[in-house]
């Protein structure tokens, strides 16, 4: 083989590889990062929940207070307005959407 094959060869090798590669899923810990917030109003007929929170790492999202929807009605129990939270969420069909929220642990 001469070196034009080889160099070709190389070139087409180095190409095709990344194709084929399967795509790394994010590591456990950050699928799920929780946000801490304050609950500023609940809307629990609409399925809403306005909060003031600090960055949203997954998101790529600055502090500020903002409507969100609840995936579940059901993770408005337990909660009442004023209660410091932590929560998670995504960007669902274009909707930003809480999908877990627990109350934060006070402290002692």
């Amino acid at each position: 083989m001469n070196a034009t094959m080889v160099m070709a060869l190389l070139t087409a090798l180095s190409i095709a590889v990344p194709l084929h590669a399967e795509p790394v899923p994010p590591p456990a810990s950050e699928t799920r990062t929780m946000t801490e917030g304050v609950v500023r109003k609940i809307d629990a007929a609409n399925g809403k929940l306005t909060l003031r929170h600090g960055p949203i790492v997954n998101l790529d999202m600055p502090a500020m207070t903002m409507v969100f929807r609840v995936q579940s009605p059901e993770l408005l129990s337990g909660i009442k307005t004023g209660d410091a939270v932590k929560f998670h969420a995504e960007a669902i069909g274009g909707t930003l959407t809480v999908t877990a929220i627990q109350a934060a642990q006070k402290a002692r």
